[in-house]
């Protein structure tokens, strides 16, 4: 039992003496180091979020687009067949296809 608290008070020691000012000073160290950036424009970071954002929305817009024509044909179809639950599903999808063609008007208007 003696040889137990002897290395734990040599434990306690090292930690006291060098563990707790090491981890102390290395947190020191890092909070005051200090990284200067010089940066000539964004430009060069932004532009091809740009063009990737700008390729998102049209393909939207294009899938849109589709959704709506082929939701216009089965509504006439469904009107033609004088199939009401057909029309009301094909009435949704015309919805969702003129929101998803008009998405880039509208986010061109909001500023994005």
């Amino acid at each position: 039992m003696n040889k137990k608290n002897g290395m734990l008070a040599k434990i306690k020691d090292v930690t006291k003496k060098v563990i707790v000012p090491s981890v102390a000073g290395t947190a020191y160290a890092l909070s005051t180091m200090n990284t200067v950036a010089f940066a000539a424009g964004t430009e060069a970071v932004t532009k091809p979020l740009e063009n990737l954002k700008t390729l998102v929305i049209a393909i939207i817009g294009a899938v849109g687009v589709i959704i709506l024509a082929k939701n216009v044909m089965e509504f006439a179809q469904a009107y033609q067949q004088q199939d009401s639950s057909t029309m009301n599903s094909a009435l949704k999808g015309i919805v969702a296809g003129v929101m998803m063609a008009g998405i880039s008007t509208v986010l061109t208007f909001l500023g994005f």
